[in-house]
């Protein structure tokens, strides 16, 4: 058996067993109405729409936050049942319940239950929660406990009931942070999902000489939007049949009795008279059949009836769907029918003025709230919206709540100011570039270092205004930038509970951080990971900044891992938990300090899952982080030979290493290489023969450094050999892996560690000598070992701290540990332990 409405596929043994709802009565079994947050379309691979559930052959859109797939013309019927990661003033509530999706499960997946197969990758199959991650057939997942415990992650992810975001004039995407582009390409698309793509979808079906092919609208908003959905028919059909056929088109399950054909015409949305007149029309003929010269374009409109039963849900019940039923006339207003409800209830002792009656739409981009007038009539109001659309009448619910003051407060943090102001300087910036009121909008924190402040707004339309306005907004030269953060209510986080802080840099490992971002907002609370190129690490800190504990992940290369440790560096006196340790995610292209914490050389494609498991047994060790102050005497030579002026005096991080000379000048040709053509530089491979041939170039160098450098070691004097690049190492890997120290024991020397508050000092005497010691053939020549260091260059030279390289005019480089060690996580050696879920 196959259902006409859905395609559900059944044996006809099956039926009585069959748990899965069509669908078309889907709106009626959301929970909490929480809106998807879609991307741009694209192009997956062995998943199947969750309206239609066909195969996703063409573009489709996936929602970012939960495993919902839809095809471009099915999206207007998906509703609303996104995972609820916050609380927003709406059906809020402590206690969460599994959140269940169906299918696009791995062909492998197993039942938590029988313990057989339940996914497929031939149809829809299995079901899976979409918080702890359990697995289940459709007749197994009725049988499991319906509160959910989060699963094996519950330690890392951020509690839903913790985290507050009022977000009613923005998008999802503004919500969850998630990239401006991927705004603008979605957007382009609004007007593609019901007509174009629609008809090269379904035109298919007609290709049988007997049929007809009809555009139908389902009111008047798919008239102007030019919406319709095509439906095959015999050529000659009586009315009640195509009336079957459109139903089952726009996914309603409702008697087609109640439904009639109209005519569609230019005059339609003008005036009720020419619909009253089609309508009439239409009433003296239903027995009429469809022939070839009937319009290709129908209308399908509801009957009007004097009286029906609405369905009407209390808000303020924690949990559960329930509802209750009342028949309803044309009499009957909306202060009637809280009358009449209440007690049904059980508050009909409490006053009417108490509660109003919500409409909400439940749309599968946005869920749309408006509270009704009290003399409103309810039949007049269910007219009028399934005038507008049938579709939306079947995703539209009722909601009784109570009145109550309603807080509104937007928290918008923007960078990109100019530093070291006073929060009076940040106020009046914001009051000349963006006209910010004052009365509404207040600067609740000053991060002066970074130049960023975060606003706290109380009136949506403000904050929107404020945060489309950032995004065109330059101040001193510099585009400003604007993300929604979240509250996150630190009281509510349970003691054992250590949430992880994300931090991904999408543009590091080839555009696999693309498909990290992905993941790990599917796999923990999409509040919790941040996208780097938009504002930073700042934003994430700020928002964790009253978490008493918490750790944090790295997503990217080495460069990217110094920016987070030296903003963390920055905010530390301002975060409750003011030493989280760091676990790294290697993207880049050496990732040394991943290589010596065990994360490996570099990510290819490992489980996310298995990686936050990694995370969480991972070992806590100690590192050092040092300061050097870049002390220019003379500027540099202007802009010949691409020597760039530094401006003294200047201080910068280091956490791997830092490399004069040699070493130095190959990572800035290589960083020239890229900025000439970054599209080529997205694969390690290609990166690392740039690499050798920027080298190559460079073969046939004399060795001189030692006679324009000179070296102090804890205030005394060390002569250097003839060398060609003088390297400061803390980390025992370098160039991708190699050992620059060498493992040879030497009484001169204690063995280095990454936390013994010694920096080692090697030389490399010319390409040759780099290329053996990257081959493992060679070790470095080893000069000195100590904690503070002082080098005098006597002309300019090219300088490079962990990647980051440039040319240093004449003056001194001072080198010295940088404030507390610095905590981070070393991949465990012991195996992941199995534990339920």
């Amino acid at each position: 058996f196959i259902s006409t409405v859905c395609n559900f596929m059944s044996h006809e043994k099956c039926l009585k067993h069959v748990k899965i709802p069509c669908s078309c009565i889907a709106p009626s079994l959301v929970r909490v109405p929480v809106a998807h947050c879609f991307g741009p379309p694209g192009h997956y691979k062995r998943k199947f729409c969750t309206v239609c559930r066909k195969s996703l052959e063409s573009p489709a859109f996936r929602c970012e936050v939960c495993e919902l797939h839809v095809h471009t013309d099915c999206i207007l019927f998906a509703c609303s049942d996104c995972r609820q990661c916050h609380q927003d003033g709406h059906l809020d509530h402590d206690t969460y319940h599994h959140h269940w999706r169906e299918g696009n499960l791995s062909s492998s997946a197993r039942c938590e239950f029988c313990k057989k197969t339940c996914g497929s990758s031939e149809v829809l199959s299995g079901m899976r929660c979409e918080w702890c991650g359990i697995l289940a057939h459709a007749a197994c997942y009725v049988i499991v406990t319906p509160e959910c415990t989060f699963g094996r992650l519950r330690n890392m992810i951020l509690p839903p009931n913790c985290v507050q975001l009022f977000s009613r004039n923005f998008s999802k995407l503004h919500c969850f942070r998630i990239s401006e582009n991927l705004q603008t390409e979605s957007d382009e698309d609004d007007d593609v999902d019901g007509s174009t793509q629609g008809s090269t979808k379904d035109i298919q079906i007609s290709t049988d000489s007997s049929k007809q092919t009809l555009k139908i609208f389902d009111g008047n908003d798919a008239v102007k939007r030019n919406q319709f959905r095509l439906i095959s028919v015999p050529r000659i059909a009586k009315n009640e049949e195509v009336v079957e056929a459109a139903l089952r088109a726009y996914y309603i399950n409702d008697d087609q009795q109640e439904y009639e054909l109209q005519t569609f015409t230019q005059q339609v949305l003008l005036s009720d008279d020419v619909i009253n007149r089609n309508d009439a029309a239409e009433d003296s003929n239903l027995g009429s059949v469809f022939r070839e010269s009937v319009p290709e374009a129908w209308i399908i409109r509801a009957k009007p009836k004097d009286e029906e039963v609405i369905r009407i849900y209390p808000a303020w019940l924690k949990v559960g769907m329930a509802y209750v039923s009342i028949r309803v006339n044309k009499d009957s207003t909306v202060q009637t029918v809280i009358k009449e409800v209440l007690p049904l209830l059980g508050r009909q002792t409490e006053c009417l003025q108490n509660f109003k009656l919500v409409e909400v739409l439940m749309g599968s981009k946005q869920v749309q709230r408006m509270v009704l007038d009290n003399q409103e009539l309810i039949l007049n109001r269910l007219k009028d919206i399934r005038k507008t659309s049938i579709r939306q009448m079947n995703q539209t619910r009722f909601y009784i709540v109570e009145n109550s003051k309603s807080i509104v407060q937007v928290n918008l943090f923007v960078g990109g100011l100019p530093p070291q102001l006073s929060p009076e300087e940040y106020t009046n910036i914001l009051k000349e570039e963006l006209a910010i009121k004052t009365n509404v909008v207040t600067v609740s924190h000053v991060y002066q270092a970074q130049g960023a402040v975060v606003l706290q707004i109380s009136c949506f339309s403000e904050a929107e205004r404020i945060y489309m306005l950032v995004k065109d907004t330059v101040v001193n030269d510099k585009p400003l930038n604007a993300v929604v953060i979240p509250t996150v209510m630190a009281s509510k986080i349970p003691q054992n509970c250590c949430p992880l802080l994300v931090f991904v840099n999408p543009k590091s490992g080839g555009l696999k951080g693309r498909d990290l971002l992905y993941s790990f907002r599917k796999l923990l609370n999409p509040h919790q990971v941040f996208e780097l190129t938009n504002g930073g690490p700042l934003p994430g800190f700020h928002t964790f900044s009253k978490v008493p504990s918490f750790r944090v992940l790295v997503c990217g290369g080495d460069g990217t891992v110094g920016w987070v440790l030296g903003a963390l560096e920055e905010i530390r006196h301002k975060l409750v938990c003011s030493e989280p340790s760091v676990a790294i995610l290697p993207l880049g292209t050496g990732n040394d300090l991943g290589r010596v914490l065990r994360w490996g050389a570099g990510y290819s494609g490992e489980d996310p899952y298995s990686i936050l498991v990694s995370v969480d047994e991972a070992d806590d060790v100690l590192m050092d982080r040092w300061t050097i102050l870049l002390d220019a005497e003379e500027p540099a030579e202007g802009a010949e030979n691409g020597i760039a002026e530094p401006e003294p005096p200047k201080i910068v991080q280091m956490n791997n290493y830092c490399g004069l000379g040699i070493d130095a000048e190959l990572s800035l040709d290589f960083h020239h290489a890229r900025e000439e053509e970054p599209g080529k530089f997205n694969s390690r491979f290609h990166n690392k023969g740039v690499y050798v041939k920027v080298g190559l170039q460079k073969i046939s160098h004399t060795r001189n450094l030692h006679k324009d450098i000179k070296l102090q070691v804890d205030q005394h004097e060390v002569e250097l050999p003839s060398i060609e690049g003088l390297i400061f190492i803390n980390i025992p890997s370098w160039g991708s892996g190699a050992d620059l120290w060498g493992s040879e024991s030497d009484n001169r020397f204690e063995k280095p560690r990454i936390d013994d508050g010694l920096l080692e000092v090697v030389g490399v005497t010319g390409v040759v000598h780099m290329g053996q010691v990257q081959g493992g053939f060679r070790s470095g020549i080893r000069i000195a070992q100590g904690s503070y260091f002082r080098v005098t260059l006597l002309k300019p030279i090219p300088v490079q701290v962990d990647g980051e390289p440039w040319i240093q005019a004449p003056g001194h480089i001072i080198i010295s540990a940088a404030g507390p060690k610095v905590h981070m996580l070393k991949k465990s050696k012991q195996k992941q332990k199995k534990t339920g879920s």
